[in-house]
């Protein structure tokens, strides 16, 4: 029998029996697994938070209350729960379910949301709006995957701490985010995982739990009786309940039945309180267990005789090339020091923490935090190099802004993930980063087209007296494009003479260009390609001979359109008094963002693959020359 084909709606969760709820669990994991298996997908923090979701579900009835995520990665068993099993398949894949919360696909998720740190404040606002409006709804704020270690979690907390109603913070604590939690608080939180204190919690929970009288008594005797019933000598909830937040817990988010008792209770409470659950990441599986970083978002895999076998694409990554590339400039620079926020494996810095451990830090999911320890790293005489994803450093904008470019400290900041991500869709693409870095004075950005690019650009970062950034996709390294030169700040390189078009281009983007040229070439249309380098200083000779004919200009980014490399291009132009009415930019749209689905298919889409830049030349080629600067995003172009 199964239970999960048969749940259309959380209502059906509520109706099943309680001794029915863990096999349902365990169908939820293995659907996790099959799915995840063939398409890829977060699957370790899935895997265990799926008991913790189904007792949330069974108490709560989130049609009505509030169920905010945090980390939206989380939610697959969510989903399954909440009628998209059978579009579950679907998940990451274009036109399917996004594998984070999404406001379009259910009335369940109230923010689309990916990033970390933002559940219990944005919950503490519906809780008020709510209270004013005087509606009668529950908010629950699910937090885990190290979130809690965020700044904005705490702000959030030092708010919740001041309500008058109902508020329940979830705290999933696994120990891990995408590498092991970060910090003092992950240090303090694990004394009471390993010590005594739980399991007697556990025991002594379960005894005073059936005693509590649920009627005619206020929720905050309840709960005083609870935490006298469980309390120990010590107790780790004394940092939360400086902040007026009722500490219960560590309770084991494994043991639905036991989970279901305790929720039950503490939805009644009329106050504000932390439930702290301790899980395991990648529960059900022992090699997600064992490797639970590996498979915190793996690519597909195939399961024979029990050995998990990761399927893995020809070529280098980005990501490898970036720390091959560290590791060997480190060798001979002893003031290197990389620093990360929470994702160590992520970013690669995991194989330069092997080499050099002293010269290593994981800061936990607090990027503004690492931007400001980097800070202080470069005026005490260090080289810190901070490996972030592009949609991340974003939380860390005023830090950049005060603490680094405010100073002109040489900070060197590497990101991933810049542009398009592929499955993770719009909440992790890199589409901003070098409209809000380039506005700092003496801001250096550079984008490599290959892997040799992308040594040379961190090496001429390093020797730099300034701030800088390097950017780079998740993708693999295309061949080398051409032998070139190395890296002088501020100059771009020409790979190709052509009369009739010129592609000005940034970063990865260089590769398409370059394979669109020859299509070109095959049409009779002979294109000038320039690997750009530099959106920050833009080469000022470059722009002057783009613009020395009449031939359309076309700028090439995996970057939004506004504020991007072609703004800057265009912004360089009007400087030097040049008319630019021939240009065209190529990038992401600004009309709307990119849905998930396959990187190849997002380049398709944007237009900024060799078949989409080589068809837009074309079309600009056979049309009158002269015409009004264009911004195009995918709308525009495919309606042509």
């Amino acid at each position: 029998m199964s239970f999960l084909e048969n749940i259309k709606s959380p209502k059906d969760v509520r109706a099943m029996s309680l001794d029915d709820l863990p096999a349902l669990a365990e169908e939820i994991r293995q659907r996790i697994i099959k799915v995840v298996g063939k398409q890829g997908g977060h699957l370790a923090s899935n895997l265990g938070v799926t008991d913790l979701t189904v007792a949330l579900h069974r108490v709560f009835d989130f049609s009505t209350d509030r169920l905010l995520w945090d980390v939206g990665h989380q939610c697959y068993p969510h989903k399954l729960l909440t009628g998209r099993e059978e579009r579950f398949h679907t998940i990451r894949q274009a036109g399917g379910l996004s594998g984070f919360p999404e406001v379009h696909e259910s009335e369940f998720d109230l923010f689309s949301v990916g990033h970390a740190g933002t559940s219990i404040a944005t919950a503490v606002g519906l809780a008020r709006a709510d209270q004013l409006l005087k509606r009668d709804c529950r908010t629950v704020a699910l937090i885990g995957d190290a979130s809690i270690v965020n700044g904005v979690a705490f702000e959030g907390l030092n708010q919740a701490g001041t309500l008058k109603r109902q508020f329940l913070a979830v705290l999933n604590d696994n120990e891990w985010g995408i590498s092991p939690t970060q910090g003092a608080l992950a240090e303090y939180l694990a004394k009471f995982r390993v010590s005594d204190f739980y399991e007697d919690m556990k025991a002594r929970t379960k005894r005073v739990l059936p005693k509590l009288p649920l009627v005619g008594r206020p929720a905050f005797e309840m709960i005083a009786h609870l935490k006298e019933g469980i309390k120990a000598t010590v107790s780790p909830g004394k940092v939360f309940e400086a902040m007026g937040v009722q500490y219960v817990g560590p309770v084991d988010g494994h043991d639905i039945k036991h989970l279901v008792e305790i929720l039950e209770v503490l939805q009644r409470a009329q106050h504000p309180v932390l439930l702290h659950v301790h899980t395991t990441k990648g529960k059900g599986c022992d090699w997600a267990v064992a490797e639970p970083g590996k498979y915190h978002s793996p690519k597909p895999f195939v399961i024979q005789s029990g050995k998990v076998t990761i399927k893995r694409g020809s070529g280098t990554s980005w990501t490898s090339a970036f720390v091959d590339a560290l590791i060997d400039l480190a060798e001979n620079n002893p003031a290197i020091y990389a620093m990360t926020a929470g994702m160590l494996d992520g970013t690669g810095l995991d194989r330069f923490q092997e080499r050099f451990p002293d010269r290593c830090r994981d800061i936990g999911i607090a990027e503004s935090c690492a931007v400001d320890m980097a800070a202080g790293m470069a005026k005490a005489g260090l080289r810190p190099v901070v490996a972030i994803y592009s949609t991340f450093l974003q939380r860390a904008f005023d830090q950049v802004f005060q603490e680094v470019a405010l100073q002109g400290l040489p900070v060197m900041f590497c990101l991933d993930r810049a542009g398009l991500v592929g499955g993770d869709g719009p909440v992790h693409h890199g589409f901003l980063d070098i409209a809000y870095l380039r506005g700092f004075p003496r801001m250096v950005l550079m984008a490599p087209a290959d892997a040799s690019e992308l040594r040379e650009a961190m090496r001429l970062g390093l020797s730099l007296d300034r701030p800088c950034a390097v950017r780079y996709p998740r993708d693999i390294v295309p061949e080398c494009v051409e032998s070139s030169p190395p890296f002088v700040l501020g100059k771009s390189h020409r790979l190709r003479n052509g009369a009739d078009a010129t592609l000005l281009c940034y970063g990865v983007t260089v590769q398409a260009a370059m394979d669109a040229a020859e299509i070109l070439s095959d049409s009779g249309i002979e294109t000038t390609v320039v690997n750009a380098r530099f959106a920050s200083p833009v080469d000022l000779d470059m722009v002057r001979e783009a613009y020395a004919h009449r031939a359309p200009v076309i700028t090439v980014e995996d970057h939004g359109v506004v504020g991007g490399f072609g703004s800057a291009v265009l912004e360089a132009a009007q400087e030097l008094g040049l008319d630019a009415s021939q240009t065209t930019r190529l990038g992401m749209p600004s009309d709307r963002f990119v849905a998930h689905g396959s990187r190849a298919g997002q380049l398709a889409e944007c237009c900024i693959d060799a078949a989409g830049i080589a068809s837009t030349v074309q079309s600009l080629v056979e049309s009158v020359a002269d015409r009004p600067v264009q911004s195009v995003g995918a709308s525009s172009l495919l309606q042509r």
